[in-house]
């Protein structure tokens, strides 16, 4: 995700926005190293008695229901053994963006109040230190150190949560290593870090001089395609999805210079992070993607987002016709600029 998708995701925040995924998780995919018995006592403004509030966990930039509450006298309570530290949400709308983020730290007993009549704008998550961390994250996230973040905040699921999250899809192998080994050892079992600690051998071998591993996936028709077999010209493998608002927006360049480059050996090769057909169908035929596609439709657990380290989107890695990787992330004026190194000689 790039810096304007995470300012886009801070404003969903601060507005109590929602998702909801209906699919279970197990504690084995997402084990975390202590449980405790949490309550979340809540207050809700502008959400009406027999209302339903949801808690939800975030897992692989996802959040699923775990729990729900009824909400009696504008008060809703949730009295629950989780996985600590974590983050959590806590939503009432099941079909947007992202609910209020609550990270559960050492603490057993939180306070939110759930302002919906406000579009949730004096939300607030009180008893938390990690949630309080988050904030001072958000209210200087343009200059922001995350070296010096960590090294304050070593033992903090907020460090490991904004370095997984925000920082590590714009990160060298090193650089993960680097910071990562900054956390402390009590978050060594965190999701965050063991998707940390699997992160770099992914990026090393997608880097810069190394072939393209391959891979077979369904096209929207459901044949398998295989990434090699479209190798004997510049490819850019394109990660997007039909959700996904700047690669929508990046999809016009990317067409025009398909278009501008075709003829003298460019060609893409489209792989969505879509989890929903219909909706990635639609966004190939109303971009104009003219060009082999492909998705398993596991949003991100997507197989291939996950060979060639891709945490955000959009994403790209570049191919020479031999089908070695010759650059990575290459979007808008960086991509017509190496494009014209290659052909306008």
């Amino acid at each position: 995700m790039n810096n304007r998708s995470a300012r886009l995701e801070r404003k969903f925040f601060a507005a109590g926005i929602s998702v909801l995924s209906l699919i279970s998780v197990t504690s084995a995919s997402i084990a975390s190293p202590v449980k405790a018995r949490v309550t979340i006592k809540g207050e809700s403004v502008g959400l009406e008695d027999s209302k339903k509030v949801y808690l939800q966990r975030y897992y692989n930039k996802m959040f699923f229901v775990i729990d729900s509450a009824t909400v009696k006298n504008g008060k809703f309570v949730f009295a629950k053994e989780l996985e600590i530290p974590e983050l959590y949400g806590v939503t009432t709308d099941t079909t947007l963006i992202s609910p209020l983020y609550v990270f559960v730290d050492s603490k057993n007993e939180l306070t939110v109040h759930l302002d919906t009549a406000r579009g949730g704008r004096n939300s607030a998550v009180k008893g938390s230190a990690a949630n309080d961390l988050y904030k001072q994250y958000q209210q200087n996230s343009r200059n922001f150190n995350i070296e010096e973040f960590i090294k304050k905040q070593p033992s903090s699921i907020v460090s490991a949560f904004v370095l997984y999250r925000y920082f590590s899809p714009n990160l060298s192998a090193e650089e993960v290593v680097r910071y990562t080994d900054l956390l402390d050892k009590s978050l060594e079992q965190t999701q965050y870090v063991k998707l940390l600690r699997d992160l770099p051998a992914a990026l090393r071998t997608t880097e810069i001089g190394q072939q393209a591993p391959d891979f077979t996936l369904p096209d929207p028709s459901g044949k398998q395609v295989k990434l090699s077999d479209n190798f004997g010209k510049y490819l850019l493998v394109d990660f997007w999805a039909a959700w996904c608002g700047p690669c929508r927006r990046e999809n016009p360049n990317v067409v025009r210079l398909h278009n501008k480059y075709k003829e003298k050996g460019f060609g893409v090769f489209g792989v969505s992070l879509d989890s929903k057909k219909d909706a990635w169908v639609k966004a190939i035929a109303k971009d104009e993607l003219n060009w082999p596609q492909v998705s398993d439709l596991a949003f991100w657990d997507s197989a291939p987002a996950k060979l060639y380290g891709i945490r955000g989107i959009p994403g790209n890695v570049l191919l020479d016709p031999s089908g070695k990787i010759i650059a990575r992330n290459l979007r808008g004026e960086e991509l017509e600029r190496k494009l014209a190194e290659l052909f306008d000689k």
